[in-house]
């Protein structure tokens, strides 16, 4: 679990966007599973979003489309699973972010949370490798918070890699291994929360972080 924080503006969405090929970028390079990413090249990168889970954090729900449905629509499209292996599929990771009960709701019948928490069950479906996390609690009010932090921090548990932008700091601090700290579109300092929180190296940081207890 791997949090890139920093101010607004400082481009850590701009980076998780590259990584899955949404943005491209001038000059360097990303590699995703010691594979060079080629954002010149469609086909390389359809392949490399196959194993690349993505959750935003405007949700991004179909609306026409219930909340299983919108959980099947990839599976069946990309990866030609059957309507009934789709469906237990959706049903299983709807199960698991806690909507069970949810299946068959629509979008406007399903609170800020819950709607955040069915777009995490979209992009596990596809059954990725990773998972990359853009603010997905910026949208929702502190009320819910709490509903889509925790699925966040169960998954991370039980082992799924991920990477997110987020400025809970506290989620960061409790829930991730590795922190990346961006400053005006670059990488400033890097390192396990016990450092970046506790020793901070580089003037960038410490007033982000000093900002945060004003």
């Amino acid at each position: 679990m791997v949090a890139i924080i920093g101010r607004s503006g400082s481009g850590k969405s701009t980076l998780l966007r590259c990584i899955n090929g949404l943005e491209t970028f001038d000059l360097g390079s990303i590699e995703v599973a010691g594979q060079a990413l080629a954002h010149q090249d469609p086909k390389a990168i359809r392949a490399l979003r196959q194993p690349v889970g993505m959750v935003f954090q405007s949700f991004n729900l179909f609306a026409h489309l219930s909340a299983g449905r919108n959980v099947m629509l990839a599976p069946t499209l990309v990866k030609s699973l059957s309507v009934t292996d789709a469906h237990a599929r959706a049903q299983r990771w709807l199960e698991r972010v806690g909507l069970a009960e949810k299946f068959d709701a629509y979008p406007d019948k399903l609170s800020g949370g819950q709607q955040q928490r069915v777009a995490i069950a979209r992009a596990l479906a596809m059954e990725p490798a990773v998972l990359l996390c853009d603010e997905i609690t910026s949208a929702l009010n502190p009320g819910l918070l709490g509903e889509v932090l925790r699925v966040v921090e169960s998954l991370a548990a039980q082992g799924m890699t991920m990477m997110t932008v987020t400025h809970e700091m506290a989620f960061a601090r409790k829930v991730t291994v590795w922190i990346t700290v961006m400053h005006a579109g670059r990488i400033h300092e890097m390192g396990p929360p016990s450092a970046m929180f506790g020793d901070p190296q580089t003037p960038e940081l410490r007033q982000f972080l000093s900002s945060l207890v004003n």
